[in-house]
């Protein structure tokens, strides 16, 4: 099952430059450095903002008071050279000369594949920057506006290249003050987006698509309405997708996607859509919530992509402090599907910087959590094996701390494990009832994977009652049998 790993390719290269005293671009990466991102059980890495960024995107968010602001709460001293532009403000799909140029990234990828790592980059197909050179030779892809909608609404629509532009926006917030707003019910956008998505699989085995659900056709008529035209018969992605995998047949696709999205994208031809409802139970609900999204239909399922952050969302050690973060990593690594780790998670990183920045602050290792995370990853490789089935924990009348429990089992041919997460801040006892049918007569001995605890259970129980389990507030198992 997919394991990615995302980088910030900006501020990596700059850490790893400052580290070795030369400058450091994505060809000439030390080995021991890519020794070190794979990872076990990561099999993909993301590097994040590998593009042209765009000049006048970069002058645009220097000029805007919340961006800047954003800027120094990260880096309190963040000074103009800190501040490159967004990597989701694209003006070419060439990689940037300052990570090293196409010939960089394909040292990059030539490293990653011989550790058995396959490499994916960013697509952005809702909008482009303000200097991109299709605003001068095929305005056609994009929403066009007026001098009279300038004069009317100046945040929402700007001038560049060849006349006025609509910019980028999704239908719930304002518009994005960097960007131009791509048509997706233009034909030449279409056929363009099909030969930039054919052009960046030439170079990655697989692409993470932006705010993938805003080209779909319903939700770009609620956005955009008449101003972008008749919808096209066919959905977007169902256009795109069939003529790229004609060139690329094996290239993974991944959505983010929220607002539900996720199961359309997937039949619309996406292996992995985001999975931000289990992101949000995880971090505001309870375990029974959690348990009834892990309801869905399992081939959906496989079809997620689970995390606990990202660079859009708050650092984990911030967002999900001490044991609990830790109970909901074994649940996003455990689960079927995809999981997404963030460069920095493992170590305890707090401060998420706005992806503008070239660097970081400087922050100490959690030496405790990166003792977790490598307990975990290895063990979360050997788990998610076979056939993967939800479990409903039983209790006593009169206890219902069962209801905080999450578990689950993995069956394989070759090893049998259970996962029991719960998913409180208080002591959880229940009854497990386990899937195997062949455990009468036996006795059982399970290892918990991350402590390495052993347990002894008489088979006959196991069978009649079920396992019983208790454990401490966000306590976990991961056990093999």
């Amino acid at each position: 099952m997919t394991v990615l790993y995302e980088i910030n390719t900006l501020v990596w290269l700059g850490e790893l430059s400052h580290r070795h005293g030369r400058p450091v671009t994505l060809g000439d990466v030390p080995g021991e450095v890519w020794d070190s991102v794979a990872l076990p059980g990561v099999d993909t890495v993301w590097l994040m903002g590998v593009w042209e960024r765009s000049p006048a995107g970069r002058e645009i968010a220097l000029r805007d008071p919340g961006l800047v602001a954003s800027f120094r709460e990260a880096l309190p001293y963040v000074t103009g050279a800190d501040i490159a532009g967004s990597p989701y403000c694209v003006r070419d799909y060439v990689v940037d000369a300052r990570l090293g140029g196409p010939d960089g990234l394909a040292a990059a990828r030539a490293q990653l594949a011989a550790r058995g790592v396959r490499l994916i980059l960013d697509h952005v197909p809702n909008h482009a920057a303000p200097d991109h050179p299709w605003l001068t030779s095929h305005p056609d892809r994009l929403v066009q506006g007026t001098a009279a909608d300038l004069a009317r609404a100046p945040a929402d629509f700007l001038e560049a290249g060849a006349g006025i532009y609509a910019r980028g926006r999704d239908p719930y917030f304002p518009p994005w003050p960097d960007v131009v707003q791509l048509n997706a019910f233009s034909d030449a956008l279409r056929e363009a987006t099909v030969e930039t998505l054919v052009s960046i699989g030439d170079q990655a085995d697989g692409v993470r698509c932006d705010m993938a659900m805003l080209l779909m056709n319903d939700i770009f008529e609620k956005t955009w309405g008449d101003r972008a035209g008749t919808a096209p018969a066919e959905d977007f992605w169902l256009y795109v997708i069939p003529r790229v995998r004609a060139r690329h047949p094996d290239l993974l696709l991944v959505a983010e996607a929220y607002w539900d999205r996720e199961q359309p994208l997937q039949q619309q031809g996406f292996d992995h859509c985001y999975d931000k409802r289990l992101y949000d139970r995880l971090l505001h609900e309870d375990a029974d919530s959690v348990r009834a999204h892990l309801g869905a239909d399992p081939a959906h399922q496989r079809g997620l992509v689970r995390f606990l952050e990202n660079h859009d969302e708050p650092r984990a050690a911030a967002a999900l402090p001490g044991d609990r973060g830790r109970a909901a990593a074994v649940a996003v690594a455990t689960l079927p599907g995809a999981t997404l780790w963030h460069e920095g998670q493992f170590e305890g990183r707090r401060v998420r910087p706005p992806v503008f920045l070239t660097r970081r602050p400087q922050e100490p290792v959690d030496e405790p959590l990166r003792d977790f995370y490598e307990s975990l990853l290895p063990a979360a490789a050997s788990v998610r094996r076979g056939d993967w089935r939800p479990l409903t924990p039983t209790g006593l009348p009169d206890d219902r701390t069962h209801h905080h429990l999450l578990a689950w089992t993995w069956t394989h041919a070759e090893a049998r494990h259970l996962v029991v997460v719960n998913d409180s801040d208080r002591p959880a006892r229940a009854r497990l009832p386990l899937p195997w049918d062949d455990l009468r007569g036996r006795a059982c001995r399970a290892t918990d994977l991350l402590t390495g605890a052993v347990y002894d259970r008489d088979g006959d129980e196991l069978t009649d009652f079920g396992l019983f389990v208790s454990l401490e507030p966000w306590g976990c198992h991961v056990l093999e049998w």
